[in-house]
């Protein structure tokens, strides 16, 4: 019986951590004052300057890197 409770407790730990380590957001804030959410960190491309990003509804988008202020973690 201890054994089995052990390999539950391991197995719910180790899905909790995975799943708080894949869900990371971040905000980007942009000179006009826009605010933007990435779903995952945002991947600077320095061949156009540009950040590329995932928003919230799955959709890919640019931005160009002299637009963007700050880069938060959520």
């Amino acid at each position: 019986m201890k054994r089995v409770s052990m390999a539950v407790v391991t197995a719910v730990a180790l899905s909790l951590g995975l799943a708080a380590c894949g869900g990371s957001q971040y905000i980007l804030s942009t000179k006009e004052g826009r605010m933007l959410v990435s779903d995952g960190k945002p991947q600077l491309d320095e061949k156009s300057g540009m950040y590329k990003l995932k928003d919230a509804d799955g959709k890919a988008t640019m931005v160009p890197k002299d637009d963007i202020v700050q880069i938060m973690e959520r």
